[in-house]
């Protein structure tokens, strides 16, 4: 099983020993980042394994190698002898672990550490990018029995997840540590153990020179109970992209958790959905949610497609199958269900609804105020996407300028805002700044994060009745779980959010 290393990048002894005592409880092993230390506290590194109380990697890494060390080879092999020097009888009084580069070839540090049980991480590292040969350079890094072959890479895309997993399942005999650094790396490191990786590094955050992607030990151990997770454990997921803000895999996890479901919930950022789908196939993924900008792209590479998905022209759903996968989508309902409760109302009979944007959610969104006998009118910055999915339901369609304003007066009972404008890292973005609110328009805007965007914001200061996407969020993943799991949603559960 897969352990959880927290990285120290301190600049004191002392205060790497205060993140450890702050972990202590979930994390395996730390990693003592020597060349984050100032040069004064490098030659008190030898008891350092002694006052942590929990096996330690000694680490000292070079700029080129992302790291902070900028001697020369000499002097940082001096330092990496000194911390194995004088080694003590009892293991666990010593270093654990060293990490020595692949280019590193000194023998006698080698043996010095075999002598006294100290295990050698033998490791390579990109920082640019994830390298083609990747069995090739696991097996040149793979030395001895006692010897872990580490390859840290930077993954530029989700396709270089999907080779380090390609490449991890041909060396299945084989101790090592695959780390994809960088925000398309996160599911190799929650899911470390599938990866047949070793270890999964964290750090605090705050701390420097972390690798790009890393996760809190409190977020890896707690919130995707990673300690929990086997070849067992059902996979599901998000993609989208970026991911920046998305509340579902604490959601999803959080019910896993309270339920004690051997189930985890996992963020598959990507730019691509065919890559993402041939990942989820490669791990298993039981089903998955789908969000911006891939609600219609997923479309073609389904086996087969709900009413919902057929009518609306968006996927946001996706649960695995023999045949292939199956899309359905549960945005709809959670919009409808979210915008009645929230007007007192069994339908929009007699409205006349603004909608702004034309993607996926908007997809949704029309279809649903056209089912609730609404009239209305779809703006959009490309005119043509308004037109496209204003035509077949009958509803009026503009751009998104300043010869809309008068056109959308006309249908402003109720105005939905279903762009990505206003979350991160645009907040503060208004995509409806040139309309002046009257006050007496209901307004909604899908984004839940963050909770009052701009443009509810200012709403909100005009006297109108506004409603973010947080009540849509729950009901639409309430019927995300339902499908996932096959299963009625346990809705006392709802009292934790």
């Amino acid at each position: 099983m897969s352990k959880i290393c927290l990285c120290l990048t301190g600049k004191t002894l002392a205060h790497d020993l205060e993140i450890i005592e702050k972990n202590r409880k979930y994390v395996d092993v730390a990693e003592l980042r020597v060349d984050c230390l100032d040069p004064d506290e490098r030659f008190r590194i030898r008891r350092f394994p002694e006052m942590a109380g929990l096996p330690v990697i000694l680490t000292i890494r070079r700029e080129s190698d992302g790291g902070k060390y900028q001697g020369g080879e000499g002097a940082r092999i001096s330092l990496l002898a000194h911390g194995l020097a004088n080694a003590f009888t009892d293991p666990r009084l010593n270093f654990a672990y060293v990490d020595l580069e692949d280019y590193l070839n000194v023998p006698a540090l080698e043996e010095a550490a075999r002598v006294f049980g100290t295990k050698i991480i033998r490791s390579y590292h990109n920082i640019h990018g994830t390298d083609d040969d990747i069995v090739e350079k696991l097996k040149s890094l793979y030395h001895v029995g006692d010897e872990l072959a580490k390859i840290a890479a930077m993954a530029n895309s989700l396709s270089d997840v999907l080779r380090m997993y390609r490449a991890s399942q041909e060396m299945t005999d084989m101790n090592k540590i695959l780390i994809c650094m960088g925000p398309f790396g996160i599911p190799s490191r929650i899911l470390a153990d599938r990866f047949g990786s070793e270890f999964s590094y964290t750090t605090m955050a705050g701390q420097s020179l972390g690798a790009p992607g890393q996760l809190e030990p409190k977020e890896l151990s707690d919130h995707y109970c990673f300690k929990s997770i086997s070849n067992k454990t059902k996979v599901f997921g998000i993609t989208g992209f970026p991911l920046r803000a998305t509340f579902s895999p604490t959601f999803f996890n959080t019910i896993f958790k309270l339920e004690d479901t051997d189930a985890v919930y996992v963020p598959f950022p990507t730019d691509n959905v065919k890559t993402f789908l041939e990942l989820a196939e490669a791990l298993n993924v039981s089903g998955a949610s789908v969000t911006i900008p891939h609600k219609t792209a997923i479309i073609p590479y389904l086996g087969s497609q709900s009413e919902s998905v057929q009518s609306i022209g968006a996927c946001n759903t996706i649960i695995s199958d023999p045949r292939g996968w199956i899309g359905t989508n549960t945005d709809a309902s959670g919009f409808s269900g979210s915008l009645l409760n929230f007007i007192g109302k069994k339908n929009l009979k007699g409205k006349r609804v603004t909608i702004i944007g034309a993607g996926g959610a908007a997809h949704a969104v029309a279809a649903e105020v056209y089912r609730l006998e609404a009239r209305a009118l779809i703006v959009n910055r490309t005119a043509v996407k308004a037109k496209e999915l204003a035509l077949p339901y009958g509803f009026a369609w503009d751009g998104l300028d300043h010869h809309c304003v008068e056109h959308i007066k006309k249908y402003a009972d109720i105005i939905i805002q279903t762009t990505s404008a206003g979350m991160e890292p645009n907040i503060g973005e208004d995509p409806f700044a040139l309309y002046q609110f009257s006050g007496r328009e209901v307004v909604m805007d899908l984004i839940y994060t963050p909770e009052c965007t701009a443009f509810l914001d200012r709403a909100s200061r005009a006297g109108c009745q506004t409603l973010n996407g947080y009540d849509m969020l729950i009901r639409q993943a309430q019927a995300q779980y339902e499908l996932f799991m096959g299963k009625e949603f346990p809705s006392h559960l709802l009292s934790r959010f």
